[in-house]
């Protein structure tokens, strides 16, 4: 009994700077923050990393492993993940810019910024 009260009063204690920034109207600025940083920060880096393993993998195959038959197995399970990180990283991000945009949380307004051909009302 002890051990769930413990467990509510820390889930509670957890909303609490949420509830604070609620208060005064930035629970929505804080949010696109986390957005902004995850989509300009973190994705990218993510991309640079996968990249930089399937670049290490390809060295090792080529370059490192060039009669040592270990040294390509390495090198090919290395491009391999890095190619599977790749597809993994793009699908993610497909389907959640999917959803986001479905549901109407994407900031993406293109659609209305589409030029026109001009005509003549004469």
């Amino acid at each position: 009994m002890k051990n769930r009260s413990l467990a509510i009063l820390s889930s509670f204690m957890s909303f609490l700077p949420v509830i604070a920034l609620a208060q005064f109207g930035e629970v929505d600025t804080f949010m696109n923050r986390i957005g902004t940083f995850i989509n300009s920060t973190l994705i990218p880096l993510l991309f640079a990393f996968a990249l930089l393993f399937f670049l290490w993998g390809a060295f090792n195959y080529f370059v490192r492993g060039g009669s040592d038959e270990e040294k390509r197995k390495e090198g090919t399970q290395g491009m391999i993940y890095g190619i599977i990180g790749f597809v993994l990283m793009v699908s993610v991000w497909g389907i959640v810019n999917l959803i986001a945009g479905g549901l109407g949380f994407s900031n993406n307004d293109s659609i209305q910024n589409i030029p026109n051909i001009p005509t003549n009302n004469n």
